[in-house]
């Protein structure tokens, strides 16, 4: 038995699976790549530093937590990242997501690839989120790192349900977070979109619905946003024309605007690992309790 017991420690063959099939690891990869910013979160997270990340200066004004260190190699761009850089820093695994699909083939000439289509209008992209961590802490030894992140995670939640509800009391307003494009069109987050998935574990409804769809968000007509007459808008930034749109008469005839129930939230991905949800809830709430109570 104890010899049995051994040779699985030693050995630790791992069979896992991702959005193309099964695949097993015979030893921890070490000198882990991230092609995408979900998955360089999801390393970080289980306290993973990446050999490498696609466009760390986007990683680092888009998404911001956990923080990227100063010391991980910037392999180009996400759609297009740098093969030949890939190729000699020799990495044992390669993350990859629904941006990098079409690179797959040369992809898998460099290292072993585990490839996840997170964002998908078929499924719940938040649990998804979920499966790909859960994933990942497997093939890398992490899974006990795993399951306390994710306990730390629903306790976050319960702190900022119970600070809403203290400042609002009950019910608590109906919100609905945007990204401002321009000076006429605005993304909006709805069902599938991990702002609206945080919003629900804070017990919040959205002040517009929006459409199931892939990554969870619509484009459409700043003028559209004029249909939330009662409730919250939220916007994330960072966006640069903000003092240029915000002293337009249309914007300042938005109902949100006029009754003063719009506020800004600190730059955050949106289209991020399961604790980017953790991270959305907080900067969320932050910009809510700066407003006044009801």
């Amino acid at each position: 038995m104890l010899a049995l017991l051994g040779i699985t420690l030693s050995t630790r063959a791992v069979e896992v699976s991702d959005s193309l099939g099964r695949h097993e690891f015979a030893t921890v990869p070490q000198r882990v790549v991230a092609l995408n910013w979900a998955a360089a979160e999801h390393l970080l997270e289980l306290g993973v530093t990446p050999l490498a990340v696609a466009d760390t200066a986007g990683y680092r004004e888009w998404v911001v937590q956990p923080a990227l260190p100063a010391g991980v190699e910037d392999v180009g761009m996400r759609q297009e990242p740098n093969l030949e850089r890939l190729a000699e820093l020799k990495p044992d695994l390669i993350l990859s997501g629904d941006q990098q699909r079409d690179l797959l083939p040369r992809l898998s000439q460099i290292a072993p690839v585990l490839h996840f289509d997170s964002f998908s209008s078929e499924h719940n992209n938040a649990e998804a989120a979920r499966r790909v961590f859960l994933t990942l802490a497997r093939v890398l030894d992490r899974e006990a790192r795993a399951e306390q992140r994710l306990a730390a995670l629903e306790q976050g939640f319960e702190q900022l349900r119970a600070r809403l509800h203290a400042h609002f009391g009950d019910p608590l307003p109906r919100v609905t977070v945007v990204r401002l494009m321009d000076s006429s069109h605005v993304r909006i987050y709805g069902d599938n979109g991990m702002p609206q998935y945080a919003l629900e574990r804070l017990g919040i409804a959205p002040a517009l619905e929006v459409p199931v769809s892939q990554w969870g968000q619509v484009q459409k007509k700043l003028t559209d946003l004029g249909a939330i007459r009662d409730g919250v808008v939220l916007y994330i930034e960072p966006f640069p024309e903000a003092d240029k749109l915000f002293a337009t008469p249309l914007w300042r005839a938005m109902p949100f605007v006029r009754t003063g129930r719009l506020a800004a939230a600190p730059s955050t991905w949106t289209y991020g690992g399961v604790m980017s949800l953790g991270y959305l809830a907080d900067n969320l709430s932050q910009a809510l309790l700066s407003m006044p109570k009801e």
